[in-house]
C-alpha cells in the first residue's frame, strides 16, 4: 500500500514495527519536539506512529519512513501530513538526531514533490514552520519554496511556505 521512492542515497517506504524505538527517542527528545509540542511519552509516540500509517488507509498518502540505502537504517520521516483540520496536504519532514546536516531532508522532500506531482498530480505543496525553526526554514528555501503571508496552525504561529512543481 505504501510505494517504495528511491533517491540517490535514500529509501522512502514503509514503516517496521521494528522502527518505533527510533521514533519514540525522537518523540521523547527535548530539542527535536521543541516546535512540535514539546516531548512525549512513549504511548504518545505510538499513537502518532500508528497515525502515520492511518493517514495512507484514509488519505492514500501519508509519511514514509525514510532509510540509508547503505545501512537500512531509519533517520526519520518525509511526505504528506493532511489532517481533516487542513485545507490541503502539507509536505512535512523530519530528522532523527544525528542525521541532520547531509542533506537527507532536502533529497527526501525533491523526491515527495516528483511523486505527488506525476503520480498522484497535486498541484504545489505547501508547508507551515515554527518561526524558530530555522533548519526547516532553510530545507524550505533549499527546495526553492516561496514565503507567503506567516499563519496559525492549532493556535501557534507559522511561517507559510509555498514549494513549486519539480521540473
Amino acid at each position: 500500500m505504501i510505494p517504495t521512492l528511491e533517491s540517490e542515497r535514500l529509501v522512502l517506504g514503509g514503516w517496521r514495527k521494528n522502527d518505533f524505538p527510533a521514533h519514540a527517542a525522537f518523540f521523547a527528545d527535548e530539542q527535536r519536539m521543541r516546535y512540535m509540542g514539546g516531548p512525549k511519552s512513549e504511548c504518545e509516540a505510538w499513537t502518532a506512529f500508528a497515525a502515520m500509517l492511518g493517514e495512507w488507509v484514509l488519505n492514500g498518502y501519508g509519511m514514509f519512513a525514510v532509510q540509508l540505502k547503505e545501512t537500512g537504517s531509519v533517520v526519520g520521516f518525509v511526505g504528506l501530513w493532511h489532517p481533516s483540520y487542513i485545507d490541503e496536504p502539507e509536505l512535512a519532514w523530519s530528522l532523527y538526531a544525528g542525521f541532520e546536516g547531509r542533506g537527507y531532508a532536502v533529497e527526501a522532500a525533491r523526491r515527495v514533490q516528483v511523486w505527488t506531482a506525476r503520480d498522484l498530480g497535486l498541484p504545489p505543496l505547501m508547508t507551515f514552520i515554527h518561526p524558530e525553526n530555522l533548519p526547516s526554514q532553510a530545507v524550505a528555501k533549499r527546495l526553492g519554496a516561496t514565503p507567503l503571508p506567516p499563519t496559525t496552525l492549532r493556535g501557534e504561529p507559522r511561517l507559510f511556505f509555498r514549494h513549486r512543481l519539480p521540473a
